[in-house]
């Protein structure tokens, strides 16, 4: 827990739990974790709470704008405490890998797009899809493997 993630919490209205300071913990820790990893991640530091419970914090901690909810296709939502740009994501089709993508305009919305007339884009969300650099040389020394 630090003093500063406590401090958030009352800016933002909410009040201090241990269970909402162990999530911002973990997410600090693993960027990009999905509530199921969250859960489990909080078991295996002995905290006994629900996957409904990890839900509900993680739910409070997104309407409140502490966290960032994403989600990648085919994948459940992830959850990121770097909310304060617009970048974007870059997911491995294979391993399932996701890094950060900064804006390359560096500031919101990075991207322009022809909006409905009277509309303002505040944020764009990019999710690259591909294959990460671990399973591309993966994928190399496979088929040098099957070659010989």
């Amino acid at each position: 827990m630090t003093k500063a993630d406590g401090e958030l919490l009352r800016a933002r209205g909410l009040r201090v739990t241990q269970g909402r300071l162990a999530v911002l913990d973990v997410l600090e820790q693993r960027p990009h974790a999905d509530a199921e990893s969250v859960h489990r991640t909080l078991a295996a530091q002995g905290h006994d709470t629900s996957v409904q419970s990890v839900h509900n914090v993680l739910g409070d901690l997104t309407a409140a704008g502490i966290v960032r909810r994403f989600a990648p296709a085919r994948s459940a939502a992830r959850y990121e405490r770097r909310i304060d740009d617009n970048h974007h994501h870059a997911v491995c089709s294979r391993c399932g890998r996701i890094d950060d993508v900064d804006c390359v305009v560096g500031e919101a919305p990075c991207l322009h797009a022809d909006a409905p007339t009277g509309f303002t884009v505040l944020a764009a969300e990019v999710t690259f899809v591909g294959i990460c650099a671990t399973c591309a040389q993966t994928q190399i020394l496979d088929t040098k493997r099957s070659d010989t």
